[in-house]
């Protein structure tokens, strides 16, 4: 009898290691769709970035000749 309780002790382990390992992988997964949507979401920013970028800069470009043409217009 003692021999058929451990066993049925083991079996019970091996289900509950189961049943966790089950729950992890699912746990791990709905992170990884996480990981990979904030991902998604970061790579967007960071384009979204470099537009505004791009566009301050040609903003500042573009500043220098307004206030050459004002002060030539001023002068007038």
């Amino acid at each position: 009898m003692s021999n058929e309780t451990q066993i049925d002790q083991i079996a019970e382990r091996v289900e509950r290691l189961l049943v966790r390992y089950q729950e992890l992988q699912r746990i791990n997964s709905l992170l990884s769709a996480q990981v990979d949507a904030i991902t998604q979401e970061r790579d967007s920013l960071k384009s979204r970035l470099g537009a505004a970028r791009a566009r301050v800069d040609a903003l500042l470009e573009r500043l220098p000749e307004a206030t050459a043409s004002g002060k030539q217009q001023s002068d007038a």
